[in-house]
């Protein structure tokens, strides 16, 4: 935790335990309780201001391990939470979450990317970074939410699929692609959240939905900003200048028409009050949800697909360069 971070929960805890004296001894306290809450107003301001003006900063903080996580929102959000482990091809995958709750009163089915929030937790969740049987586990969650006709609900947070050995020779390429092109075609309401990192394919394989909303500190992008620096300029040290050129914040991805919606964070990040981020997230759920559940299943898909052709810029020269690659 940052040293304004530490300053701020002092802060906080100091005008909670104000609060609560002079409530029990029935005395006036709302000069002092005032001044601390300009206080840590302030704080948060500073730091709202550094972020604004940074993507490299947006990236800290969509990687900040007190975020909250797919499991934490699931808990807040939703009802009767079920998790359903396993591919039924090779076994089971603990960086994606995968299961079917109750959003309000519609059933749902829930699936994310889960990262830890200790050393020993994110080793066992393998940083969020998922193998091929997540994915397929995904997938088989998904197959059996359009069997019954219940929206999809998933949620996006990992620097990128594994790139290990063993997921390279269980088939990773085929298993992301396999995603892209089944979610393509379900008949049923796919809400995409981007929460923390949105990290190339292995975010893109839970993404291809109906509703892109984004939170205001996550980021989007095809590589991380230490992988374009070291394709470009051959230094991961020049990851701060990346991350300005690769347009992944939720502001640059609004403009682009990659995602529909930005839901604002508290201030200074969702972490410093995952208690209002999750009621933030619900409100938009149970907005976006009834919406899409509306819409008959040939009119979801010509949606679906309208949206996903719209992103990218077809321009003249572009027409030009590929008659004559042909």
């Amino acid at each position: 935790m940052a040293s304004w971070e530490k300053q701020l929960a002092h802060l906080e805890e100091k005008i909670k335990e104000l609060e609560i004296f002079a409530r029990e001894q029935n005395i006036d306290l709302s000069g002092e309780i005032k001044a601390l809450q300009e206080k840590a107003k302030k704080i948060k301001g500073e730091q709202d201001q550094d972020i604004a003006i940074s993507p490299w900063q947006r990236v800290k903080l969509a990687r900040n391990m007190e975020r909250p996580t797919t499991l934490d929102y699931i808990g807040m959000i939703c009802e009767d939470f079920v998790e359903l482990h396993g591919d039924r091809l090779f076994s089971d995958d603990p960086a994606i979450i995968a299961g079917i709750a109750r959003l309000g009163e519609q059933p749902v089915t829930v699936i994310g990317h889960q990262k830890g929030r200790s050393t020993k937790d994110n080793i066992a969740r393998n940083f969020g970074m998922p193998h091929p049987e997540g994915y397929r586990k995904a997938l088989r969650l998904m197959e059996q939410a359009n069997k019954f006709n219940r929206p999809i609900i998933t949620f996006i947070d990992t620097p990128g699929a594994y790139p290990g050995l063993g997921a390279e020779e269980r088939g990773q390429g085929e298993a992301i692609a396999r995603n892209l092109r089944e979610m393509s075609g379900l008949k049923v309401p796919i809400i995409v959240t981007v929460t923390g990192e949105g990290g190339s394919g292995g975010a893109l394989a839970l993404a291809v939905g109906d509703w892109v909303g984004m939170f205001e500190n996550a980021v989007y992008s095809v590589i991380s900003p230490e992988g374009c620096a070291s394709i470009l300029w051959k230094d991961p040290g020049k990851a701060e200048r990346a991350a300005e050129s690769l347009k992944l914040t939720a502001e640059d991805l609004k403009k682009a028409g990659v995602i529909d919606a930005i839901i604002e964070e508290p201030e200074g990040g969702c972490h410093l009050d995952p208690k209002e981020m999750g009621k933030r997230l619900g409100e938009h759920l149970e907005e976006i949800v009834p919406y899409l559940q509306k819409m008959d299943p040939s009119s979801l898909l010509e949606r679906r697909w309208e949206r996903i052709e719209k992103i990218g810029v077809w321009t003249q020269e572009t027409q030009t360069q590929k008659k004559v690659s042909q």
